[in-house]
């Protein structure tokens, strides 16, 4: 479901010749840096040519992402079109539970957006 997300979100920028835009986005504990995954987001930020509008992470440990204000600084630039996509790490910045991790998804497709993970979903 989010690979098809991102397949029919590139498709439409592509056809109307657009740079694609991406927030890059972790979540951490309390305590620990976010430099090495935001690292891995760059990475796919770099080999797919796309411009990292927004850089953030949210400090906050796994809880609701409904709840996370750099999240929502997130969705708030997919509704007015700052960014097209967001770019985590993995699927555990979004939500190791997967009712969460498919609302949060379905959320960002409502905003017409798409998210692209550095590292695959089976892989934590």
């Amino acid at each position: 479901m989010r690979e098809a997300d991102v397949d029919r979100a590139l498709e439409r920028l592509a056809a109307a010749d657009t740079l694609v835009r991406v927030g890059q986005y972790t979540l951490i504990e309390p305590d620990q840096d976010p430099a090495c995954r935001l690292t891995q987001t760059q990475n796919v930020v770099s080999r797919r040519r796309w411009e990292a509008s927004i850089t953030t992470w949210d400090s906050t440990g796994m809880t609701d992402p409904a709840l996370r204000p750099q999240l929502a600084r997130l969705f708030t630039a997919l509704c007015h079109g700052e960014i097209h996509g967001i770019v985590a790490a993995s699927r555990t910045d979004i939500s190791t539970f997967d009712e969460v991790y498919e609302s949060t998804l379905a959320a960002i497709r409502a905003r017409g957006g798409f998210l692209t993970l550095a590292r695959t979903e089976t892989r934590i």
